[in-house]
């Protein structure tokens, strides 16, 4: 195939800035001879953008959370804490959020700026990037997050340099959860104008690392910020790390082998292949791998549920048997989900017996909001009231799920079958199982939702009645669901707010729109001695106060 002259030359110019970059981090200048302390980490996935307004999914997150800053952000405890903003103010109707800005935050250098000299971030810089994640220009998949709640007509307004000040529509109490997600990132001006569709591969930001070149599906570098404006207990400036490289392979074996061999820092998540030769079923390290590396886990904002059609109105939903409340609810009690995450998960979660909302979540109350558990006398009695004792005359019910879910659909299928209900499952591959969810054409179907923010509001609102699909995929509708939600989401008082937010769920759990599996884990493989290193129930890869060893 012929390639033009002037991409060689381009791909050329960018191999060589990458390995420029390497030298830059790897020179022993200032440390005696000493290699830098570099973190590296495989992306299998790739990264499609290092603009934050595409931040949509985890490997495009984690490099922006390098990259740049948000108003607000999630601690290790999943509290929302000051970021760019040292504190905010609530006006007494609930619509109108005041920020006031340090004025000790900076742009990273770059030749968009005069003299190559990032300059400081102002209140304006918020309004200009609020205002270009939401303008259809952009086509940011995140311009949503603002849609229905904020202000029609001036939403976003600089007061002064170091004031913003964010008007909403009504009362929407996760807003500053919204404002701590990437999307959220402020981006200056200058950058975008002058890189245009190239900022994606030339971001410019305020984070703990800039910048410094990446060679697409070969690597990216990244470089200390030395004039991040976060300190540490002691007055030392963040971060400690020298830089960070991410490589591309696309091998979950080739992954494991880097990391075996110390070439990377760690890895996350534990390929299934090879998830019995590290961890016992109890999920814990085998001998043979203690003190050879770590093993790191966090319960992870993520739940692993089936997903039932509810819209009677649906012709699909009419022909089956799941129409019925009673069969719902059989289907979740009719097999062992303490079995099933031993077993196949290896202990790595824990068994959904509570609500949608997952563990890990400050609102998450397994003793006020029950759950279904393993019961087959319970799940044989509902069958019997729903007109099909043992099973008798039950139709086929089709279970759709994506090749890596399989066995545990046919765990269910297998257990199921036992008390007479008999499952078909179906395997498929995961865009044609989102668009059959999408346009509610599939009745069964294995699903997952992850939190984008630390509020039980992220996980409800999959079943708010005049949300559509996605995210509500099932359809659910129930006018005593949507108070409790509403009033929720306008709620200031947590304690009252997390009230209303259980009650919402127990009526999931009773009208059994979903069968919830597992409340997920985040896991870690970590080389041993690496400090300052922890999961988080985000997912989110914190390198600010990372130490090597």
């Amino acid at each position: 195939m012929f390639i033009p002259h002037f991409k060689i030359h381009e791909r050329l110019v960018i191999c060589i800035a990458v390995i420029s970059g390497l030298a830059i981090l790897y020179s022993c200048g200032g440390r005696e001879g000493k290699y830098r302390h570099i973190f590296y980490y495989n992306e299998q996935a790739g990264i499609a953008s290092l603009d934050p307004a595409f931040a949509k999914n985890q490997s495009t997150i984690w490099p922006a959370h390098q990259l740049f800053n948000t108003l607000v952000e999630i601690d290790s405890r999943l509290n929302l804490v000051p970021s760019l903003a040292t504190r905010w103010e609530i006006s007494e109707d609930g619509k109108s959020y005041t920020f006031f800005i340090r004025p000790d935050v900076y742009f990273h250098d770059d030749a968009a700026f005069a003299g190559n000299k990032g300059r400081q971030l102002t209140a304006a810089d918020i309004v200009y990037s609020f205002n270009r994640l939401i303008d259809t220009r952009t086509a940011s998949p995140g311009a949503w997050i603002f849609n229905g709640k904020i202000d029609t007509l001036q939403p976003f307004t600089a007061i002064n340099d170091t004031t913003f000040r964010l008007k909403l529509l009504r009362p929407y109490h996760p807003i500053l959860g919204i404002l701590s997600m990437q999307y959220c990132s402020i981006v200056p001006k200058e950058a975008v104008e002058k890189y245009g569709t190239s900022f994606r591969r030339h971001p410019v930001g305020t984070g703990p690392f800039r910048f410094v070149a990446w060679e697409e599906g070969q690597a990216l570098v990244l470089a200390k910020n030395d004039r991040y404006f976060e300190k540490d207990s002691s007055g030392t400036r963040l971060p400690y790390l020298d830089g960070i490289k991410i490589s591309f392979y696309e091998s979950k074996a080739t992954e494991f082998l880097l990391f075996r061999q110390q070439q990377l820092s760690f890895i996350n998540d534990i390929e299934s292949s090879f998830k019995d030769e590290v961890l016992t079923k109890k999920g814990t390290l085998r001998k043979e791998w203690e003190g050879k590396i770590e093993l790191k886990t966090s319960p992870y904002l993520n739940i692993e549920y089936l997903g039932i059609l509810v819209d009677t109105n649906n012709t699909l939903v009419k022909q089956l048997p799941t129409k019925l409340k009673k069969i719902r609810q059989a289907i979740n009690y009719g097999f062992d989900r303490e079995k099933m995450v031993l077993y196949l998960r290896n202990s790595l979660g824990t068994p959904a017996q509570s609500g949608f909302v997952p563990a890990g979540l400050p609102s998450f109350n397994d003793s006020v909001v029950k759950g279904y558990s393993y019961n087959v006398k319970k799940a044989t009695q509902l069958l019997t009231e729903a007109g099909y004792p043992n099973g008798t005359g039950l139709p086929q019910i089709k279970l759709l799920t994506i090749p890596i879910y399989a066995d545990m659909a046919n765990f269910i299928a297998k257990q199921l079958s036992e008390i007479g209900i008999n499952i078909q499952v179906e395997v498929v591959q995961k865009a044609l199982l989102l668009e059959l969810t999408s346009n509610s054409q599939a009745a069964f179907f294995r699903g997952s939702w992850i939190a984008d923010y630390p509020d039980a509001e992220n996980y409800l609102s999959v079943f708010y009645s005049k949300n559509p699909a996605p995210p509500n995929y099932t359809r659910y509708k129930n006018k005593n669901f949507d108070a409790y939600f509403e009033k929720a989401i306008a709620e200031t008082n947590d304690s009252i707010r997390y009230d209303l937010y259980r009650k919402a769920d127990q009526l999931i759990v009773e009208d059994a729109p979903v069968v919830p599996l597992w409340y997920d884990k985040v896991v870690w493989l970590v080389q041993p001695g690496i400090k300052g290193f922890s999961p988080n129930g985000l997912n989110l890869l914190e390198l600010r106060h990372v130490k090597l060893p």
